[in-house]
């Protein structure tokens, strides 16, 4: 920065005058009397900070209108309650997004245009579902491309690609804020592309053919495909439609980390691996720049050399970097704080719903409320694909993976959180406290009240051959439809309705005591009646909050993992 941007105090680093105000929680301006000028860059069109060399996506569009008016002089802001510092600010990253929120009263006018400037965005096509809401639950798509954008990256990426989806994860944060899910969805998974409508450079929209039985990662820079198709991809894969998107190239691993001075990881094992030019001994270090984008690319010196290993290492790499983050080290710096406004603005590609500083800062708030042990890694359940004789794709592991889904889209913890609603009462939680009978003893017959038609031939079929429940019959339509999905029983049939309710994740609330009813073959039995609520065959119907479907790895950003 020359004198000028220096005001008078040329040899005082401006970050250093924005201090901290323990009531607000944000940073203010304390000039000294002598200042003529704020020390923040200049407005737009003045000459901009070296930055790596950058290849600009199509469609994208620069915002310049900031969304805050100039904030106030420190002494005229109202004191407000105060909040914990580490709740301000998150920052995400790791070759999947990168974004910073820095507070509206952290920067002066022009710096706010500024960073509105390095924000660059891409039509989002009608794909999303408009923008997230702050009384929702969130739902952000976060891609990290392997196209090789900037100086220093040749030996990333394939040469010539238009890019893909190389890393991408449907990061869900629950309504209350209480809790998130970060769900990584591997590139070789085989999925159906579905035709995309999508923004041309000069304005116009085509639609983009979509493929089925292709690899994921296909959804994005293939045939001309854009983030908003990837952000299609998801929804026609989940049932869950995003509100929002971000993409990071390899640069935004490398400047961020740089920007926090480092984050710290850990190796169970020596690492050399040619393929991603990481290497380093057993045990922790902290790593940046380079050799952070090595760390998050790195998969042949790890698990079983694929890329659902370096799925897991990109994730306990997440973690690391978010408790980084969290640290009073980062969060009360202001120049670091600066430093990470610059490099986050830069290495975003954004959607056209959240193209500018003042929107990135509500959304950053909202994600600042999570508690990190609160927040869980996992990835989409799946298996090797049976078609192939040398493994190189893989497909869904069918029943696991929807109730991932269902947990997701119905907003369901993976983690034991506190839920603010209030509990079953006693006598209805009772119902599912005591002994359970062996699903073959269970006796049940299935009715289908609102579900989709051919349902409870479906959720038979899973009952009969997955779940061990041979004593089951289809009884066809229920007299009438109902919301919730119930199970009514006798009081000397509640060992078999236990039984029933822990294989179908039925709560104390779904269970209704009553009169047993006879089967096809004149013996007492229950009656399961699938509601509207009812997700499909093997699909938990009332998930429990903590309670990860089985076969279903997670970790939490609160735990250090060593890379095995």
């Amino acid at each position: 920065m020359d004198a000028q941007g220096r005001g008078r105090a040329g040899d005082i680093d401006p970050a250093d005058q924005w201090v901290l105000n323990p009531d607000t929680g944000e940073y203010e301006l304390r000039l000294p009397p002598s200042a003529a000028q704020s020390p923040v860059p200049g407005p737009r069109g003045a000459a901009p900070a070296a930055a790596p060399d950058r290849e600009a996506p199509p469609q994208r569009r620069r915002r310049s209108a900031p969304e805050e008016p100039p904030p106030g002089r420190a002494g005229r802001r109202r004191p407000a309650k105060k909040k914990s510092r580490g709740k301000r600010v998150l920052l995400w990253t790791g070759g999947t997004m990168a974004f910073v929120v820095l507070a509206g009263g952290t920067a002066g006018y022009l710096y706010l245009q500024h960073l509105n400037d390095n924000i660059q965005s891409v039509a989002d096509d009608g794909a999303s579902t408009g923008g997230f809401q702050k009384d929702k639950a969130i739902n952000i798509l976060l891609i990290g491309t392997d196209k090789r954008t900037g100086s220093g990256n040749e030996g990333y990426g394939d040469t010539g690609s238009a890019g893909h989806a190389d890393t991408t994860i449907l990061l869900h944060v629950s309504k209350d804020r209480s809790n998130a899910t970060a769900l990584s969805i591997p590139r070789d998974l085989i999925v159906d592309v579905p035709d995309c409508p999508t923004t041309q450079e000069d304005g116009t929209q085509k639609v983009i053919p979509g493929s089925t039985g292709v690899r994921f990662n296909t959804s994005l820079g293939q045939d001309g495909r854009t983030p908003s198709c990837t952000m299609r991809t998801v929804t026609e894969l989940t049932g869950v439609t995003p509100d929002n998107f971000m993409v990071a190239d390899f640069n935004a691993v490398k400047t961020l980390t740089s920007a926090v001075g480092g984050v710290e990881v850990c190796l169970a094992k020596d690492i050399d691996d040619p393929d991603s030019h990481l290497k380093l001994p057993a045990g922790e270090h902290t790593v940046e720049g380079e050799q952070a984008l090595a760390f998050v690319r790195t998969r042949h010196s790890v698990g079983f050399g694929g890329d659902l290993s370096r799925i897991q290492i990109q994730q306990q790499f997440l973690s690391a970097l978010m408790r980084k983050l969290k640290s009073n080290d980062t969060l009360t710096s202001p120049s670091k704080m600066l430093k990470l406004a610059e490099a986050g603005t830069e290495a975003l590609t954004v959607d056209s719903q959240l193209d500018s500083i003042g929107k990135l800062k509500d959304l950053g708030l909202e994600l600042g409320k999570l508690n990190t042990k609160n927040l869980t890694f996992t990835t989409v359940p799946v298996v090797d694909n049976p078609a192939e004789k040398v493994k190189a794709t893989v497909v869904l592991k069918e029943g696991p993976a929807r109730q991932v889904f269902d947990m997701v889209a119905n907003d369901v913890s993976f983690t034991e959180v506190k839920q603010k609603e209030k509990k079953e009462a006693a006598a209805v939680a009772a119902r599912l406290k005591g002994e359970r009978s062996e699903p073959s003893e269970v006796r049940v017959r299935v009715m289908n009240g609102g579900a989709p038609a051919g349902s409870a031939q479906q959720e038979l079929a899973y009952l009969q051959t997955d779940a061990g429940v041979t004593k089951s019959e289809n009884a066809g339509n229920a007299p009438g439809e109902v919301a919730k999905t119930t199970l009514e029983y006798a009081p000397d049939q509640a060992d078999q309705a236990r039984a029933l309710a822990e294989i179908l994740g039925l709560s104390g609330a779904a269970m209704k005591p009553g009169e047993s009813v006879t089967n096809s073959q004149g013996l007492p039995t229950m009656t399961l009646t699938l509601g509207k609520d009812f997700k499909g065959a093997g699909v938990k119907i009332n998930a429990a909050a903590g309670k990860t479907p089985e076969g279903v790895e997670k970790s939490t950003a609160d735990k250090v993992e060593c890379a095995k």
